[in-house]
Parts: C-alpha cells; structure tokens; sequence
C-alpha cells in the first residue's frame, strides 16, 4: 500500500503532462484598420465582444467568432458589412482544424475591403475581398471553395482592414 502512494503522485503528474502537451495555447488575432475611420470588432460565439481593435489571445479553441469593420452602419453581428468568420482550433482530426471565410451573403455587403492571413502556421493561407463581387467570399450557402483551411497547431489570424 506504501508504495502505492508513491506511485500516485508519478502518475497524476505524467498525466498533467500529457495533457499539457495536447493543450491548445494558441490563437493570437491581431485586428489592422489601415482604413483611419471604423472600429475593429471581434465578436465570440455568444456575443461577446473580445475586441475592438487590440490583439486577442485566446487560451484554447476559438470556434465561431466573426469580424468586421463598425464604419457605423453594421449590425451587433456585421449585418450591411462584410464578415470574417473564423474557427481556429488544433485539428481533433484529419481536416477538422482551423478554417476562415469571407463573408457577402445577405444581409452582408460590402463596405471596406478585408483580408485575412493565417500566420505560425499555414503562413501564405489567406485570402482579400476588394469589392462586391470578389471570388474569395461567399456569395451565397454554397460556396465552400471560399473557406481557407489551416491544419496547423496553435496558428495565429491578422486580419486587416483597406488592405
């Protein structure tokens, strides 16, 4: 029984590390309004707001959170602008990691151009909307070419506005 004790507290902190190891610490998003008007808003499953404007740092998955540049005519959820949607996450599986997208379905529009790029991982990933009808945001449900993908762990998001 002795040397039973002994063993526990080995155990309990192999498994701490294991953990840790496995641990998401990632996700650094740095909003950049080149624009000089607007807010930066970064808005979490919930509708929390994380940030207007400074870098937010989340200390495990990020699933759900959308952006967009308040120019004063955008709602709580980026209605009337164009939205950036985000989940970033480790992937729990093959191709179940971070994924990003533009976004013009209605009831969003265009109103600044917007760019995003995923950086510590997949650096050179991204994608720009320059205009109403650009190629890289979704137009309408079915336009999932659009979503850039990321398999990396613990990646970081710029995104940027009047790129």
């Amino acid at each position: 029984m002795h040397s039973l004790r002994a063993f526990s507290p080995l155990v309990v902190a192999t498994a701490v590390a294991l953990v840790g190891v496995n641990a998401e610490t990632h996700t650094t998003i740095t909003l950049d309004n080149r624009c000089g008007y607007g807010t930066p808003m970064l808005i979490g499953q919930g509708g929390a707001v994380l940030s207007t404007g400074g870098p937010y740092t989340s200390n495990g998955p990020l699933i759900g959170a959308i952006a967009y540049l308040q120019t004063g005519g955008c709602g709580f959820n980026g209605e009337n602008c164009l939205l950036l949607e985000t989940t970033l996450r480790n992937p729990p599986c093959a191709g179940c990691g971070s994924s990003t997208d533009l976004s013009l379905i209605s009831p969003h529009a265009f109103q600044v151009t917007t760019g995003f790029g995923y950086y510590n991982g997949c650096d050179g990933a991204g994608a720009d909307c320059t205009n109403a009808n650009c190629g890289t945001a979704f137009h309408q449900p079915s336009d999932t070419f659009v979503q850039v993908a990321c398999q990396a762990n613990d990646v970081n998001l710029a995104i940027t506005f009047c790129k």
